[in-house]
């Protein structure tokens, strides 16, 4: 794949939608931890977290629960102190940190534009059988 620095890294990179980009913008960094990487006049920004990428983008009209049914999981490694700095910040919990019999430590909460995130670190190798799952071999 030909490189362009134009672009955020990431295979799969998620676009949100806000009525206000520069405030999401601001929050996103300041309670997730992202770090904005390119800003498009006022529609439009690249924000990264580690290896991977969120395109925040300027809210195509009024605000509607349309999107409501959209979440973003992101990969981290202190998921409670990521918690406590999130609440801190403002953030809408919807779960605090849990452990999950699929081997996972996850939150789930809402940002300022009413989008929802689950923050999940792994804590253990869990094969997919043990917790009810199928695992399919693509390799």
């Amino acid at each position: 794949m030909t490189s362009n620095r134009s672009m955020p890294p990431g295979i799969i990179i998620p676009e949100l939608a806000y009525a206000d980009v520069r405030a999401a913008v601001d929050w996103l960094c300041m309670a997730f931890g992202f770090r904005e990487r390119l800003r498009i006049g006022h529609h439009r920004a690249q924000l990264v977290l580690d290896g991977g990428a969120l395109i925040v983008t300027q809210l195509a009209g009024p605000a509607s629960p349309a999107h409501m049914g959209n979440a973003i999981m992101v990969r981290i490694t202190d998921v409670d102190g990521h918690y406590a700095h999130a609440r801190e910040c403002g953030a809408r919990i919807s779960h605090p940190p849990a452990d999950f019999p699929y081997g996972e430590r996850q939150y789930s909460v809402e940002d300022i534009g009413g989008h929802r995130w689950t923050f999940s670190p792994s804590i253990a190798d869990v094969a997919p059988a043990d917790w009810g799952g199928t695992w399919f071999d693509i390799t």
